[in-house]
């Protein structure tokens, strides 16, 4: 079954959360003066803007298979590039001196073939930044999991794990030294503040509970998986003394030069 287009504004609700990685990502690139990068799944253009911070000099392409991503993206920034591509599927007649994807490839399979993909578009020196949530690591995930394996959920949901494309460092690491000669991988731990439980299931809502809704063809039963996963979400997430919740985020990256 095909996702459904993403949501720009319900996904840039949550810009400051889901920019740090990238503000994160980007400041362990080290490369002087790139000629040419490419944000794959670049969405409505937030991330990229880091790369423009940086490297304002540099051709700069967003790329992203999203037509309502990358038409947000347009009107945001009308003098910047920006094209439709699918990298899980298509190919690209250029070459790169960074190749940049900021929590996207978990919705791309076969990671072994993109990585070489990826090492083929880049350039001598070339260098590849990734970031990819570790997300079922976390107490929401599990809880999704065990909502969609219920009877009632079961068939409609069925598959939507496999959607999702996250390994390991160890896996990636040993991917990487195929083609790469300098790797750096880490994880880091983020904890988002934010005002309810009902923030955090429209944080998620927009990725990953968005396949699971869209198996769901009844919009009664889209509101009622929402609400046992809303109920989840309050044993889980315990709020603080002014109210607020600290939603608990890992996320894996890796950057690797040619």
């Amino acid at each position: 079954m095909k996702q459904n287009d993403w949501n720009p504004e319900l996904y840039l609700k949550f810009d400051k959360e889901r920019i740090q990685p990238s503000i994160d990502l980007v400041a362990r690139i080290d490369f002087l003066k790139p000629q040419r990068i490419i944000d794959i799944g670049c969405g409505p253009g937030n991330s990229t803007q880091i790369l423009y911070k940086k490297w304002s000099d540099s051709e700069i392409i967003g790329a992203d298979n999203s037509p309502a991503m990358i038409s947000k993206a347009k009107e945001d920034y009308p003098n910047q590039k920006w094209i439709l591509f699918d990298a899980g599927n298509e190919t690209i007649n250029n070459t790169f001196d960074i190749i940049f994807s900021n929590s996207t490839i978990q919705w791309i399979p076969n990671h072994d073939l993109l990585i070489e993909k990826f090492a083929r578009l880049l350039n001598e020196s070339g260098i590849l930044a990734i970031q990819l949530p570790l997300f079922f690591d976390m107490a929401i995930a599990k809880s999704i999991s065990e909502i969609a394996e219920q009877e009632k959920w079961s068939v409609a949901t069925k598959g939507v794990e496999g959607l999702f494309t996250i390994n390991n460092a160890r896996y990636y690491y040993n991917q990487l030294i195929k083609y790469f000669s300098e790797i750096d991988i880490w994880t880091t731990g983020y904890y988002h503040v934010l005002q309810s439980h009902e923030s955090i299931l429209e944080m998620i809502r927009s990725t990953g509970l968005k396949p699971y809704l869209e198996r769901i063809v009844d919009e009664n039963e889209k509101r009622e998986f929402a609400s046992l996963v809303l109920e989840k979400i309050k044993q889980d997430y315990i709020p603080q003394n002014d109210g607020k919740v600290l939603f608990p985020f890992k996320r894996l990256f890796f950057v690797a030069k040619k």
